[in-house]
């Protein structure tokens, strides 16, 4: 995980979180990647919400 990334205590974050980390050094072409399963990530967890 990077450093100063805080931990929220909801896995499904956490795990977005460390995914972003992921990326660290790596090239434009992974980055991309990276940040649209992060974000797939985060916005399947906020529908989750939205539904329960």
């Amino acid at each position: 995980m990077s450093e100063g990334v805080v931990r929220t205590g909801v896995a499904e974050v956490d795990g977005a979180l460390d995914r972003l980390g992921e990326g660290d050094g790596a090239g434009a072409e992974q980055w991309v990647e990276v940040y649209e399963d992060v974000h797939a990530r985060l916005a399947a967890t906020l529908a989750a919400l939205d539904r329960g």
